[in-house]
């Protein structure tokens, strides 16, 4: 059954044979039996039967099960905004990773604080944001026994949170995206994660039309500026040289048995413009080819990326996923220099694989952490760089080793297509992260052209 215009409404009759006579209202919605309420008196079923009129007047449509009007059909069924909420963390979480369940649930943590009749009572900013993002919003935690300071926060919530069906009223939808733009500490948050969070807050919502509480999606209709997203473009100025980066290598390889164990590690970012999650489960059947002269050939096809363990399905602090934004069975080939060649034979020479296969993993056989390479990058940046350059963004981040190699190959005439393809980009997103590097080649470009114009002559 579903809805429909098609709706007669009878007269009030009064039903004789009873003790006490009580009025009868019947009407009927599509095809289906007519429905029916009886009342104690003539006046009040007269009251329900003007109701059920206005809203046919108004062009209503009717339930066709229960015969009740759409709106008044909503409002039976309506739940508190912290309920949709939870639902809607309920209804994506095991499709989702783990860093997109820490996304929803800060999204769901920053916008439901706003969703509420008043905030007198309310927890002070910091320990709403534990309740809410902590347990409200982690299913994996709902089974497990709430300590009892968390549980009185979500108690108030569950009283004072707005119904659902309160966001047709374009005023708390932007009250709500107002909240969006704000931190813990009430400064203003990155446009990204603005951005980010305003696309969740919009699929919750649609979550709630597709449960019959709202009617349309209110963010259509109001007038709310997105700030502008920040520019993707990587800095030159942190990006290393090939020179520079391979000098960062020799010195993490000072560093005794701990950097000789990621000498390698660093490698695959520097000379295969691999993320950090990609390297850290690279293993043996990742290694396709690795002669003795000449290059090789290397398989990327999972990542794992620390997530926290309290939301990963594993309880692991990684989460196991496929390449970024590629499905889970796609794979990524890398062609890869001598200088990789030879440092990972060195590696599998020097410490083999792990029992599950992984090339790289902590002296005690765990898992590569990004705070213990960070720290062994930290020390191997301040060895090599002058110290007018150590509080500048010049290679940073162990990422910027990515940014070099994929510099290098522009900068050496690779076609945009190899070279998105190899770093696992799309073209578009090359350009744009890329622009300046690809701008810079422009002399080099233009040397080529008059070079082969004066051919001509």
């Amino acid at each position: 059954m579903g809805h429909t215009f098609d709706v007669k409404i009878w007269a009030v009759r009064q039903r004789a044979g009873v003790r006490q006579k009580s009025a009868e209202l019947r009407w009927r919605t599509g095809n289906v039996p007519p429905h029916s309420e009886t009342f104690r008196t003539k006046t009040l079923a007269d009251n329900r039967r003007a109701e059920l009129l206005v809203a046919l007047q108004r062009g209503e449509a009717f339930d066709e099960a229960t015969g009740l009007p759409l709106s008044e059909l909503r409002r039976l069924r309506d739940v508190s905004w912290y309920q949709h909420a939870r639902n809607y963390i309920e209804m994506k979480w095991d499709r989702s990773s783990a860093g997109t369940r820490r996304t929803l649930a800060e999204a769901m943590a920053t916008v439901t604080p706003v969703l509420v009749q008043d905030t007198k009572g309310m927890a002070d900013p910091q320990a709403v944001r534990t309740a809410l993002y902590g347990w409200a919003f982690n299913k994996r935690r709902w089974e497990e026994e709430t300590p009892a300071d968390v549980a009185a926060v979500l108690r108030w919530f569950e009283r004072k949170s707005l119904p659902t069906s309160a966001l047709a009223d374009r005023m708390v939808v932007r009250r709500a995206l107002d909240g969006l733009t704000r931190k813990l500490n009430s400064e203003t948050a990155a446009a990204s994660s603005i951005r980010r969070k305003r696309a969740i807050f919009h699929n919750a919502l649609v979550f709630a039309v597709d449960a019959d509480l709202l009617t349309d999606n209110p963010l259509q209709r109001v007038s709310w500026t997105l700030p502008e997203p920040v520019e993707e473009e990587v800095d030159p100025a942190s990006v290393p040289s090939p020179d520079l980066a391979a000098q960062l290598l020799d010195a993490v390889g000072a560093q005794g048995p701990r950097g000789r164990r990621l000498v390698a590690f660093f490698g695959c970012m520097l000379y295969a413009a691999a993320r950090p999650s990609e390297v850290i489960p690279l293993g043996r059947q990742g290694c396709r080819s690795l002669p003795r002269r000449g290059w090789g050939l290397i398989a990327l096809q999972e990542t794992r990326a620390r997530s926290g363990s309290a939301w990963t399905d594993s309880g692991e602090a990684h989460d196991r996923r496929g390449l970024k934004k590629r499905s889970r069975k796609a794979v990524r080939l890398v062609p890869v220099p001598p200088e990789l060649v030879a440092l990972l034979r060195w590696h599998i020479d020097a410490y083999g694989y792990a029992p599950d296969g992984r090339l790289f993993r902590t002296i005690r056989g765990g898992l590569v952490q990004e705070s213990g390479y960070g720290e062994v990058w930290a020390r191997a940046r301040a060895k090599v760089l002058p110290p007018e350059l150590l509080h500048t963004s010049l290679a940073k981040r162990p990422y910027d080793l990515r940014h070099t190699a994929v510099s290098v190959w522009l900068a050496s005439g690779v076609d945009p297509q190899t070279v998105a393809k190899r770093a696992g980009h799309s073209v578009a997103v090359l350009f744009r992260v890329y622009a300046k590097f690809i701008n810079d080649s422009d002399e080099a470009a233009n040397a080529r052209i008059s070079a082969r114009l004066r051919q001509r002559g």
